[in-house]
């Protein structure tokens, strides 16, 4: 995979707690740059670093309203990692159901009412 694939891209913005707390705070609605730094012990300029991977990655995008330059989220590529650990989930899924059939059968064997273990 290229170091500039999509999938790549968002996972790396996810990775960081204080991007993936920005997006919960974009998935309410738009959000000055100074807004998003509020509940942060951090600069300015260090949030626009975070939001800057955050853009670089699909996920955040900048609007232009004359001084003010709303922040708002951009779901499309939260929605492709969704799809792609979608494919994972299945996997586990049905490993998870085969252990319950597993289980279930050992719980029948230990019953007295039940098949006695050969």
């Amino acid at each position: 995979m290229a170091a500039t694939d999509p999938l790549n891209a968002t996972f790396a913005a996810l990775s960081d707690p204080t991007r993936r707390a920005i997006l919960v705070r974009l998935s309410a609605g738009e959000a000055t740059v100074k807004a998003l730094a509020e509940p942060f012990d951090m600069s300015l300029p260090a949030i626009s670093k975070h939001l800057r991977v955050l853009e670089r990655a699909g996920l955040v995008t900048r609007g232009r309203n004359a001084q003010w330059r709303p922040c708002r989220l951009e779901a499309g590529p939260l929605q492709e990692a969704s799809a792609w650990l979608g494919q994972y989930r299945a996997f586990w899924e049905a490993r998870l159901d085969r252990l319950e059939t597993y289980l279930r059968e050992l719980q029948s064997q230990d019953r007295p009412d039940g098949p006695s273990r050969p």
